[in-house]
């Protein structure tokens, strides 16, 4: 199999600096600024994206319950109005003993 660890290349890399210990130039800050501004940026995004996709669900969520609350209360009035007729018929019928 091949060799899984990287090589070492006489390339720098970036290294982590902690701006208040040592001293940057304006340009530097500026930069900094710039750079974290543009990641912000970005990341705001991607949370505005999930943010929409999220409320959007429960959006519906929400309606599909409303919805369906009216839909059985319709219902539970149309089982009302046949018990009605039911029971009304059942008096309009002839007497028996069973009745």
């Amino acid at each position: 199999m091949a060799d899984k660890t990287p090589k070492e290349s006489g390339v720098p890399f970036a290294r982590r600096i902690d701006p208040t210990k040592e001293s940057l130039s304006n340009e530097q800050m500026h930069f900094i600024r710039q750079v974290e501004l543009e990641q912000w940026k970005k990341k705001t995004q991607k949370l505005r994206t999930r943010n929409v996709v999220t409320g959007l669900a429960i959006g519906a969520l929400v309606l599909g319950i409303y919805g369906y609350t009216f839909y059985s209360v319709a219902q539970e009035r149309i089982m009302d109005e046949i018990d009605e007729e039911a029971k009304h018929a059942r008096m309009q019928g002839p007497k028996t003993g069973a009745n």
